[in-house]
């Protein structure tokens, strides 16, 4: 029995799995904002919620990826949406690669299609947060279970119980978002998490150790109050400012924002008529980022993953990966140090790696040859500028924005584009001009960008991937926002769009 017999056969528990309704009918703009907004409430209360029983020596494996994963250290939510990431990574794979064979065009074979990946986030969630338990990263509260009269083993079951239950809360908000609100309840998370991180790393003025202090503009009054104007002017104070004190960050992240925005507002523009309605006519955009940021989630996800899957060797003992720094996930040596991503200018320039004062792993690369820390740079730029094409064409085919699906379905919308026979296959012969290379293309400057990001820094440690993916959110939020008044504004184009 091969695995579509077994999906097939499957598919009706698959189907018992709870999910939120769909509503029946057209949803109101004020209702969908208010779901929307209360979801996101929701979000903000859960990621504050701490779990219970942690120990607060607790190793987060994920702490690299807090911000695209939208998830938060030591809470609830810890996991965040990373199994759900996770499941659409394997699943595209499967289906991308022929192993399971699914007509996503076919309303039947796109219902089996859900079913499963909503089977397989739950199993990921387990997944996830099963070996960080039981592998002793997650640690039971000796004191606690002593205070509660209960065996470690107890708590341990207690903190996986909790961050399964946190995933599927995860689950089930986005498709409330998805199905009640507006846009996607995935995007919205990580809009959220990637904003509040970066609101803090401009503005925080409190640090547990003392000091100088974490935000960029408190830095910036701290180093004017304790340093003499001469030295801040000179070279060293120069650098002092733009690095240390986050400078370069700021102005990096405030130039990537209108690259983005300049990027998603670039596209070419198919003209489309109706062949039944003289006068009807609307265009096709083919942007320039057209498989938007999506690519750089998988991108940074399966890095994730063979890091993490390297530290737990490393756990076990399996130590020819490359070693780890005691206490944290971060690679030290070897080929997982090379596969780590690259997040700011201490990650890369030798001096800064290398210098104890900006970069607390600093004694651990003393003896790394430059080369070394100059590779490692080249190594992540190949992953994030080919992986970002590489997924870039994936999605694209996978997700049925490739040029053939995308003329079937403007065919049968019945639109065509003047001055051409009505064909399907006219169409794609069209579209086959321009979408195969803006894929590439956009996927080559999504991984530049995300490169160039990472490479000076960001504002709140946020990195080129979650940067990049906050701001194309933020600007498809507010497509999805103007969309959404027009069809309230106009109730025919909720035909024409096909909402009812």
């Amino acid at each position: 029995m091969d695995i579509n017999e077994a999906l097939r056969r499957l598919q009706p528990y698959f189907e018992k799995i709870p999910s939120v309704e769909r509503p029946k009918g057209h949803v109101p703009f004020k209702e969908k904002f208010g779901w929307t907004v209360a979801i996101l409430l929701l979000y903000f209360v859960l990621v504050n919620v701490p779990v219970f029983g942690l120990d607060p020596h607790s190793i987060d494996i994920f702490a690299q990826y807090r911000a695209f994963f939208a998830g938060a250290t030591g809470s609830i939510l810890a996991l965040g949406i990373g199994p759900i990431v996770t499941a659409s990574i394997v699943l595209q794979l499967l289906v991308g690669a022929g192993i399971i064979s699914l007509d996503l065009t076919n309303p039947d074979d796109r219902a089996a299609y859900q079913d499963f990946q909503r089977f397989l986030v739950f199993v990921m969630i387990a997944l996830e947060a099963f070996p960080q338990v039981a592998g002793g990263l997650l640690k039971p509260n000796l004191d606690i279970a002593n205070a509660l009269g209960v065996p470690p083993s107890v708590l341990s079951f207690l903190i996986f119980l909790q961050l399964f239950i946190g995933g599927v809360l995860i689950v089930y908000m986005d498709e409330v978002v998805s199905k009640w609100g507006i846009g996607s309840g995935v995007s919205l998370f990580i809009l959220a998490s990637i904003s509040q991180a970066i609101i803090i790393g401009l503005f925080n003025w409190f640090n547990p150790q003392g000091g100088i202090p974490p935000g960029v503009f408190p830095k910036l009054v701290w180093l004017f109050q304790h340093y003499p104007l001469e030295y801040l002017l000179s070279g060293s104070g120069l650098i002092t400012l733009f690095i240390d004190g986050g400078i370069l960050a700021l102005i990096t992240t405030i130039i990537i924002i209108f690259l983005v925005v300049f990027a998603e507002g670039t596209r070419v523009e198919i003209p489309l008529a109706h062949h039944l309605v003289r006068g009807a006519r609307g265009r096709f955009p083919i942007k320039l980022i057209y498989a938007s940021v999506l690519p750089m989630i998988f991108v940074r996800a399966l890095q994730a993953l063979i890091v993490t899957f390297g530290f737990m060797l490393y756990q076990n003992g399996i130590k020819f990966l490359g070693e780890y720094a005691p206490g944290t996930a971060r690679p030290i040596s070897g080929i997982m140090y090379l596969l780590s991503p690259v997040r700011s200018p201490y990650d890369w320039v030798p001096a800064f790696v290398k210098d104890p004062a900006r970069n607390p792993l600093a004694p651990y690369f003393a003896d790394m040859p430059d080369w070394m820390i100059i590779l490692h740079l080249i190594v992540d730029a190949t992953i994030l500028i080919v992986g970002g094409v590489l997924f870039a064409i994936f999605w694209v085919e996978t997700s049925g924005m490739d040029a053939k699906t995308v003329a079937n379905q403007i065919a049968r919308s019945g639109l065509q584009i003047p001055g051409f026979r009505k064909s399907p296959q006219v169409l794609e012969r069209i579209l086959s001009r321009y979408i195969p290379k803006v894929t590439v293309l956009g996927g080559a400057i999504i991984g530049l960008l995300t490169l160039i990001a990472n490479m000076l820094g960001t504002v709140g440690n946020v990195s080129g991937t979650g940067l990049l993916l906050a701001v194309s959110i933020a600007y498809r939020f507010y497509e999805d926002l103007t969309r959404e008044q027009l069809t309230e504004m106009h109730p025919m184009l909720r035909k024409f769009i096909g909402e009812e």
